[in-house]
């Protein structure tokens, strides 16, 4: 009892729980090495107590493995790659519903606008998901190549044949204004090449020259080239048709008739009719604008079309400003004596003598109907021109303003736009400044008073200067002593070389008319304001 009484300690629980049993010597020997290293001497310094310090946020490269890594099994690159190759099928498949006979080459139609702009949505999706992970980036951009050089090179094959065609080469007439079999398919790819061409440019891909980036150079290119070989079969076409009735608006279009009067007197009569290439322009504009629209519809496609409206446009604003029209001589009105009507003296109410029986005339049956309110106000009224250059200049800026215009928010498209309207910004007003000159006469600026100076700064605030030079008449290549020819085209090619020289030669101009004794005439004060304007805007 006594050994029961004095050892019961053994039974009481314990402050802490007991140690391990140290392991045996089978189990150190079974145990792997790494697990057997020492203890550090200084594990219990004070070095082991500093607080950690914050990971690098500039970007300094660490130890540990980023937490969006992409697990390198080949997954779903290889998945991508599938879905790439079969999104390329699809785009060129034969497209569903009825066929049409007058649309197919050999059995196949053309490939149906839209599809680049869903093949390149694919592709943006893809490649915005991997923007903040470059490895996954460029495994995904090398993905890219092998299905986008197939589809290029498929592209390419289509399109040779098409172009060699003297079909894809045949402008619209009033007769056949649409588009025929081979021009189908050729638009089908242009646009195609277009639509992935602005995701290339909306992603920023293939504009790095270096072979080591993303390797989409050459695609980059060969779209480039479907879009500017499908456009030249055209484009080209229409500017050679149209510039030459352009060039011919330079030369006036009044009929000189001579009569003879009763004395047997002769006179010249000029009669002002509309220019033919006027008539031809209105034409063809809206045949050949409704065939732009449909070669037309992407972005790079828009910008080889602001080229040519700008050409089109200088072309006509050149030849109306250089056109000279003869001077009209009105003869004096004489009585007729031999063969003409008697002269009678009329009297106040009595019916007007005529040689003829003719009865007298009945009032227009408009005069006769009710007279209601109109059911809106009416619109201002046209402005009426007399000068035959003004008439051909109203109608011309009519005509040219049917030709589809850059549209889109692109930051190219935006300058193509800016280009485009203030090409036809000049154009606009020109109407009004030849009507005003007309008006004027060859002895109105000889002298110039606060009214006309006004007048003349307001109409030619968007016309280039060397083109307001030519419309007052003014013979520029002779003052600057060069050759007509050698001043259009050192000159005057277009808008750009205009603008450069304009001050130039307008300090010229100005310089001649003073020394010439003509320093106080309208033009004179008209080329010290442009100039001060110019330099305020320099």
């Amino acid at each position: 009892m006594n050994a029961l009484k004095t050892h019961t300690t053994f039974l009481r629980p314990s402050s802490r729980p007991s140690s391990p049993a140290p392991p045996s010597a089978k189990a150190e020997a079974n145990s792997p090495a790494l697990d057997r290293v020492a203890r550090p001497l200084n594990r219990l310094s004070f070095t082991s107590f500093r607080r950690a310090s914050p990971a690098p946020q500039n970007g300094a490269q660490s130890s540990q493995p980023s937490p969006t890594a992409l697990v390198q099994d080949g997954s779903y690159l290889e998945m991508l790659s599938l879905k790439l190759s079969e999104a390329v099928t699809r785009a060129l498949a034969q497209p569903a519903g009825p066929t049409v006979p007058s649309e197919q080459i050999h059995g196949r139609r053309p490939i149906p606008a839209g599809r680049g702009r869903t093949f390149g949505n694919l592709i943006a999706s893809e490649v915005k998901a991997a923007q903040d992970n470059a490895n996954l980036f460029r495994a995904i951009v090398r993905s890219l190549q092998r299905p986008l050089t197939v589809l290029m090179s498929t592209l390419s094959s289509q399109l040779s044949p098409l172009l060699s065609n003297p079909a894809a080469s045949t402008l619209p007439t009033a007769l056949a204004p649409n588009p025929n079999a081979t021009q189908l398919h050729v638009i089908g790819i242009v646009t195609f090449a277009g639509e992935v061409l602005e995701t290339f440019d909306e992603l920023g891909l293939g504009l790095d020259n270096d072979v080591r980036g993303d390797g989409l150079k050459s695609v980059r290119d060969s779209l480039v080239s479907l879009v500017s070989r499908g456009l030249n079969t055209v484009i080209p076409l229409i500017r050679n048709e149209m510039t030459p009735l352009l060039d011919a608006l330079e030369m006036s279009s009044t009929m000189t008739t001579t009569t003879k009067n009763g004395l047997g007197i002769k006179s010249q009569v000029h009669t002002s009719t509309q220019h033919p290439s006027i008539a031809t322009l209105q034409t063809i504009v809206p045949v050949y604008s409704k065939f732009l629209a449909r070669y037309t519809t992407t972005v790079p496609a828009q910008k080889q079309l602001a080229s040519l409206l700008i050409v089109i446009v200088w072309r006509g604003l050149v030849a109306l400003a250089h056109r000279r029209l003869p001077v009209e001589h009105t003869p004096p009105a004489s009585p007729a004596i031999n063969g003409g009507a008697p002269f009678s003296k009329k009297r106040r109410g009595s019916p007007p003598t005529s040689s003829t029986t003719t009865p007298p005339m009945t009032p227009p049956p408009v005069l006769f109907n009710l007279k209601l309110p109109p059911s809106r106000p009416p619109s201002p009224p046209q402005p009426v021109y007399l000068s035959p250059t003004a008439l051909d200049a109203k109608a011309l800026y009519d005509c040219l303003s049917q030709l589809p215009r850059p549209t889109g928010d692109s930051e190219d498209v935006r300058l193509a736009q800016e280009a485009v309207d203030e090409a036809f910004d000049a154009l606009k007003p020109i109407a009004n400044f030849l009507e005003l000159l007309h008006t004027l006469g060859p002895f109105g600026l000889t002298r110039a008073n606060p009214t006309l100076q006004k007048k003349l700064d307001e109409v030619t605030d968007d016309i280039p200067t060397l083109i307001c030079l030519a419309c007052f008449g003014t013979d520029v290549a002779q003052i600057l002593g060069i050759g007509e020819k050698e001043y259009r085209a050192g000159c005057l090619p277009g808008f750009a070389a205009a603008n450069e020289s304009g001050d130039v030669i307008a300090q010229r101009v100005l310089e001649y008319l003073v020394k010439k004794g003509e320093g106080s005439s309208a033009l004179a004060r008209w080329l010290e304001e442009e100039l001060d304007s110019s330099d305020e805007e320099n």
